[in-house]
């Protein structure tokens, strides 16, 4: 097989793990948005159905991938619908485009024993939630880089960008 794409994850999580919260992320971080737009323009995003409901339509300038098992309840333009993460992963794979998954829990789940690289935006949060992301192992995965952000008028939290690499093991 030629060039196999690396899988990224990409999340912004609270210190309790939490990742949602009725449907929508518990904070608002502009400057983590900015991070989120730059490196997905153009590239491959993947979702579950649940995250697409919450953004309410296709990103722009991007593939949207959404995996659901009931398709026909989806009312998608400017998708691709998907019944199972791994076909979703197939196509996106033919694309030669970046792969980053965006979401939701279940997605996350299924595709952190995938994924090459974790870009988590990890916030100064430690509120509510009833939606969370896995445990991060920290013998499968070393620290490549950390970048921090301070709350201000724009970001309701202070946060970092950290990006994780799989280790060989």
């Amino acid at each position: 097989m030629a060039d196999k794409k690396s899988i990224k994850i990409l999340v912004a999580k609270g210190k309790q793990n939490q990742i949602g919260l009725n449907g929508k992320m518990p904070w608002h971080l502009h400057d983590d948005l900015q991070n989120f737009k730059k490196l997905t323009t153009g590239q491959v995003v993947i979702m579950g159905r649940k995250t697409f409901e919450s953004i309410g339509k296709a990103l722009p300038n991007r593939l949207n991938f959404v995996v659901t098992s009931n398709p026909e309840n989806v009312n998608a333009y400017g998708v691709c619908l998907f019944e199972n993460l791994e076909k979703a992963i197939k196509k996106a794979r033919e694309t030669g485009k970046e792969i980053f998954i965006i979401g939701g829990g279940k997605i996350y789940e299924q595709s952190i024993k995938l994924a090459d690289e974790l870009i988590i935006t990890e916030v100064e949060y430690n509120g509510e939630a009833d939606t969370f992301f896995s445990k991060i192992d920290m013998k499968i995965w070393k620290e490549k880089s950390r970048k921090h952000f301070t709350k201000d008028t724009k970001n309701d939290f202070d946060f970092d960008i950290v990006i994780y690499q799989r280790t060989n093991q």
